[in-house]
C-alpha cells in the first residue's frame, strides 16, 4: 500500500508548503459511496437499464441525449443529482480543510467533479475550481440565454428502475424550453462556461500569490486526463511538488514527489496521523 517512509516524506511536503492544491477526480468520492463509472461495466452496474439497452455513459452524458430521450436523460442526471445531495462527504475532506487552515496562503481546490461535495463538507465556495461545470447548476438547452442558476428549487423524482424522471423537468426562467445541468457533456458545443471561468480567474489570481505550493492530487486517472494536466501545469509554472494519491496510476516523475497507491480516504487518514503527532497545538486548537 505505502510505506512509513513515505508517509513521512509526505508530511514534509506537506510543512514545507506555503499554500495546497487540492486535485480532485471521481476517485475522491468513492469512499464517500460515490460510484466512479470505471468502465462500460462499471456504469451499467450503477445504471441497469442503461445497460439493459446498452447505452454508455458518453451517450447519455451528452446534450444529444437530451434532444432525443428527455425523459430519460433527466432520469440519470436526477438521480445523480438526488445521490450528491443525499452524500455526506467522508472525514478526508475535513482533514484536508483542516490543512488548509495551517497555511499562510490556503487551500484551493482544482476538481473535474460535479457533485459539490466539497462545498458540502465546508470548504468556502470562492476556493473551488470545478473546471467541468456543476450538477447543482442549470442552463437552457437551446441556449437562448447565457445565464446559469442553482438548480435549488428542481427535486427530482426518478423512476430509478427504468431510469425515467416522473416529475416535470426544469425549464429555462427565459424562454421556457427545456434546461440542462450546466455540466460540459460529451460533444458538448452550448455549455455556458462563465461561471467555471470566474473560478478559474479567481484561482489564476490566488496562484500569484503563493511560493510553495504542494498540489495533493486525488483520484484522478489517466483516462480523462484533466486533473493531472492541471497537476502538472501547476508543478512546472509555479514550483510546487506533487502528493500523488491513487489506487492504480499512483507513480510520480520527480524524486521530490510522492505518490501513494491508495483510495484517498486511507491515504489523508493515515498522513493526518503524522500531521497531527508533529503539530499537537494545531489540532487543538482546530477542537476548541
Amino acid at each position: 500500500m505505502f510505506s512509513n517512509s513515505q508517509l513521512q516524506q509526505a508530511v514534509d511536503l506537506l510543512d514545507q508548503a506555503d499554500a495546497l492544491i487540492v486535485a480532485a477526480g471521481a476517485g475522491m468520492g468513492v469512499d464517500s459511496g460515490l460510484p466512479d463509472f470505471r468502465g462500460t461495466k462499471g456504469f451499467w452496474q450503477a445504471y441497469p437499464e442503461l445497460g439493459r439497452q446498452e447505452i454508455e455513459f458518453h451517450e447519455v452524458a451528452s446534450p444529444a441525449a437530451f434532444r432525443r430521450r428527455p425523459v430519460q436523460a433527466w432520469g440519470f442526471y436526477g438521480h445523480r443529482l438526488n445521490l450528491y445531495r443525499n452524500t455526506v462527504p467522508h472525514r478526508g475532506f475535513a482533514i484536508l480543510k483542516e490543512w488548509g487552515a495551517s497555511k499562510t496562503a490556503g487551500l484551493q481546490v482544482f476538481t473535474s467533479n460535479v457533485d459539490g461535495q466539497f462545498q458540502r463538507a465546508g470548504l468556502a465556495p470562492e476556493s473551488i475550481h470545478e473546471c467541468h461545470g456543476s450538477i447543482h447548476h442549470l442552463q437552457c438547452m437551446l441556449p437562448c440565454h447565457q445565464e446559469v442558476w442553482p438548480a435549488d428549487d428542481f427535486h427530482p423524482e426518478v423512476d430509478d428502475i427504468r431510469c425515467e424522471l416522473i416529475n416535470a423537468a426544469p425549464v429555462c426562467p427565459h424562454c421556457g424550453g427545456l434546461a440542462r445541468p450546466n455540466i460540459l457533456m460529451f460533444n458538448d458545443w452550448d455549455w455556458q462556461d462563465q461561471r467555471q471561468q470566474e473560478q478559474e480567474q479567481r484561482q489564476q489570481a490566488w496562484l500569484q500569490q503563493v511560493r510553495r505550493p504542494l498540489v495533493i492530487e486525488i483520484g484522478a486517472g489517466t483516462a480523462i486526463p484533466t486533473v493531472r494536466h492541471f497537476s502538472r501545469r501547476i508543478v512546472q509554472q509555479h514550483g510546487g511538488r506533487l502528493l500523488r494519491i491513487n489506487v492504480r496510476e499512483f507513480s510520480v516523475d520527480h524524486p521530490q514527489d510522492v505518490g501513494l497507491a491508495a483510495g484517498g480516504l486511507a491515504a489523508l487518514t493515515a498522513l493526518n496521523e503524522i500531521w497531527t503527532a508533529r503539530h499537537p497545538s494545531s489540532t487543538q486548537a482546530q477542537t476548541i
